[in-house]
């Protein structure tokens, strides 16, 4: 299977170090999961910034409550600008997700790009098309919904 690149730009009515601060929070990463994902992160973060090198361990029940481990690391980091974390183990044969951050009129505009990989040949491919692909979307679009309820809508005037 080829790598899959996907793209979600999300604009939040806060000033950068606001979001900045809470997205550089591994421990908020739970109030941007959905739920039916069983999201638990193992690794304590509470309190911890984000910083290169920093490995998150996460058990994780995305596939009908099949609980996998997850294990990604923060590889780069650029304060108030971008970050991005790449799985070193668990369910995808390739996981690379920037998250970048740029001071707007309003606001911020947070770009999510993805890069990922279904193991397992064609029955990854099929996987991919029936479900994981679907469920990637599902986790962003809630992701959307989380912070407009955390930080506002967006009111481009």
């Amino acid at each position: 299977m080829r790598v899959k690149r996907k793209e979600w730009v999300h604009f939040i009515p806060q000033p950068l170090e606001t979001v900045w601060s809470f997205f550089s929070r591994p421990e908020n990463l739970n109030e941007m999961t959905p739920e039916q994902v069983s999201f638990d992160i193992l690794t304590d973060v509470s309190g911890i910034e984000m910083y290169e090198g920093l490995l998150i361990c996460y058990r994780i029940s995305p596939f009908g409550g099949i609980k996998m481990n997850w294990v990604t690391e923060i590889t780069h980091i650029h304060d108030q600008q971008y970050f991005v974390d790449e799985q070193r183990f668990g369910p995808y044969a390739m996981w690379h997700h920037e998250h970048h951050f740029k001071e707007v009129e309003g606001g911020v505009r947070m770009k999510d790009v993805l890069h990922y990989k279904v193991p397992y040949g064609p029955i990854g491919r099929l996987a991919d098309f029936l479900f994981v692909d679907r469920m990637i979307e599902d986790i962003f679009s809630f992701r959307q919904v989380s912070m407009i309820q955390k930080f506002g809508e967006w009111d481009p005037k």
